[in-house]
């Protein structure tokens, strides 16, 4: 029996830690959009945070993978 790891296991060895912040500012952001209008400027730059960081964490394990110096 071999065990394979699911699309979330590898996807989070790709992302590493950063990229999981990212997500979860993302998350949150839209979260905060939703709830309140008030709060829509807060919610938009967490959202550009979060993108900011899950797109960096995405480039860095490509150059790892291709062995350019990725993963910092």
């Amino acid at each position: 029996m071999s065990q394979r790891s699911g699309g979330l296991g590898r996807m989070g060895k790709m992302l590493g830690v950063s990229g999981f912040l990212g997500l979860l500012c993302i998350l949150g952001g839209i979260a905060a959009i939703a709830s309140q209008n008030l709060i829509i400027g807060g919610g938009v730059a967490l959202v550009l945070a979060g993108l900011g960081l899950f797109v960096r964490a995405l480039v860095s394990g490509l150059m790892g993978m291709m062995g350019m110096g990725g993963m910092m």
